[in-house]
Formats: C-alpha cells, sequence, structure tokens
C-alpha cells in the first residue's frame, strides 16, 4: 500500500514540474523549455524527498543560460512535496531540433 501512494506521490510532482517548466521560456525563444525538449530527466525520489532534473540548452554557449537555469530552479523549489531540486545541466545527448514537442515545431515554423 505504501508504495502505490509514493507513486502517485512521485506521478503528481512530476506533473506539478512539467507544469511549472512550461512556464519557463529561453528570452530569444518564444517555446517553454519542456516544450522545446530541453528537459531530458525528471525524477523525484520518495527516500530523501529530492526532485532530480537533468536539463539542457539549445547551446553549450546560451547567452541566457544562467537566467534560464535559476528560472528552473526556483521554479522547481515552488513545487509542494520535493524537500531540495536536484537540477543538472546535461550536454549528453546534444540537444537537436529532433527533440521538441509537435506544438513547438509548428510555433516556431519547422513544420
Amino acid at each position: 500500500m505504501e508504495n502505490n501512494q509514493s507513486d502517485d506521490k512521485s506521478l503528481l510532482i512530476t506533473q506539478k514540474a512539467i507544469e511549472v517548466l512550461r512556464t519557463v521560456f529561453d528570452p530569444e525563444i518564444p517555446v517553454n523549455v519542456y516544450d522545446l525538449g530541453l528537459i531530458y530527466k525528471i525524477d523525484f525520489d520518495p527516500a530523501d524527498e529530492t526532485l532530480h532534473v537533468d536539463m539542457t540548452l539549445t547551446a553549450p554557449g546560451c547567452p541566457a543560460a544562467d537566467f534560464i537555469m535559476e528560472d528552473v530552479r526556483q521554479k522547481l523549489l515552488s513545487i509542494e512535496g520535493p524537500k531540495a531540486v536536484d537540477l543538472r545541466l546535461v550536454f549528453d545527448p546534444v540537444w537537436c531540433q529532433d527533440m521538441m514537442s509537435e506544438e513547438a515545431k509548428l510555433e516556431l515554423g519547422f513544420m
């Protein structure tokens, strides 16, 4: 029974994380970081109540990197449930336009 509650809590926190990530935008691109495909992993660990998120940027030298990372961190910290956020910036795999949602591709004129 406890395992189901843990799974339910993890799912709920993951859904909330996706909601808040859809409010984070690269200032140069009118699409949120989630639909751009910049979020590689969202994993809530109920044992230590930490939300682990791996994300990337459209380019390693992105001039807005600090702004975007801090916005993501602050919005994830606002979620009720996790006591900590482990946000990691990764560049493997390298981001490409194929990682964008269909909506993002439409918004940016790639379809």
